[in-house]
């Protein structure tokens, strides 16, 4: 569905006129909900203003690197009726800032910002900028730029991670000039690029890489090799922790097997319940595929929540993406 968007003078105008902000992004977030949320909110608080950054779920070690990453709460630090304004950044929909948070959005009578970049993304808010592209760290820069806030490289760094993570390093399909010129402004920041590919892409614990190894080496293939299933159970999870965090990009690796068109991750969150990451080579729309269950994303990349026994999942999962081949 295509959103009426507000202009970027008017989404600027608001932020402008606000003193008082809870910016919340995404539940299990990543580098794009962390990065465009605290480069955000260290603007707005440069610009004199208060800027809570807000998640119901902890940020991932690996992004701990970052400037600020530490004052990322997860309960609201101050009475609702002070906010001026709720932001929602990277969020395709306001369920996504968790069941913690989700009934403030509907009970709150001040002004809402939606800033995201999810083609499924519904324009929920009453000010709406949504674009499609790589990141939502994209698009962040140029409302900062719009507001007349510079950029320092400690946002600089946030921004960036935004774009690795969300790009896969500027390797996927949605990466455009823009996005190349947005990174180039960050890097003359003083952004270490080599320094953050290295942390968010390479450096992993040991428990990680067993993880990987054991979810590599049970590769379910459907469709003529062209589906492929990877696992990860509670048990599995149990063993790094319950720190889900740590098999993001795993989705990613089967889609450089040759023939590969379609990846689905299938992590389990209790009995009966798994949440589904799915890739797309090109061919499929895995949007088209999350939006039946529920969920969205992305043509190229996108989640939702399947229900029931584990081979029930599997079976209508490789039929839904079946349909898209």
């Amino acid at each position: 569905m295509r959103i009426k968007n507000n202009s970027l003078a008017e989404i600027a105008a608001v932020l402008k006129s606000v003193n008082t902000v809870a910016i919340f992004c995404h539940i299990r977030p990543d580098g794009d909900g962390v990065g465009s949320g605290l480069a955000l909110r260290a603007a707005l608080i440069s610009a004199g203003k208060q800027a809570y950054m807000i998640c119901e779920d902890k940020v991932p070690q690996k992004l701990c690197f970052l400037p600020d990453t530490d004052k990322v709460y997860n309960y609201l630090p101050i009475d609702k009726s002070l906010l001026d304004a709720v932001i929602f950044v990277d969020c395709a929909d306001v369920s996504r800032i968790g069941n913690t948070f989700t009934n403030l959005f509907y009970k709150f009578k001040g002004v809402t910002i939606n800033i995201d970049h999810h083609v499924s993304n519904s324009g929920y808010a009453k000010y709406n900028y949504v674009y499609e592209c790589t990141a939502t760290c994209e698009i962040v820069p140029e409302i900062l730029s719009a507001c007349g806030y510079e950029i320092n490289k400690d946002m600089a760094e946030l921004l960036m991670a935004g774009l690795l993570t969300d790009s896969g390093a500027f390797s996927h399909g949605d990466v455009s000039a823009k996005t190349f010129l947005v990174a180039a402004a960050l890097k003359e920041k003083g952004v270490d690029v080599s320094k953050a590919n290295y942390i968010l892409f390479k450096k992993q614990s040991k428990e990680r890489a067993k993880l990987f190894a054991k979810v590599i080496n049970n590769l379910r293939f459907f469709m003529d090799d062209k589906i492929v299933v990877i696992t990860v159970t509670n048990q599995d999870l149990a063993k790094i922790n319950f720190d889900n965090s740590l098999t993001e990009g795993m989705v990613d690796y089967p889609l450089s097997i040759d023939g590969v068109e379609v990846c689905a991750s299938v992590m389990e969150v209790k009995s009966g319940q798994y949440k589904v990451s799915l890739r797309s080579n090109g061919k499929a729309d895995v949007n088209a595929v999350a939006s039946r269950y529920g969920g969205g994303g992305h043509i190229l990349a996108s989640g939702c929540m399947l229900f029931g026994e584990y081979e029930e999942v599997i079976e209508k999962l490789v039929f839904s993406i079946s349909q898209q081949l």
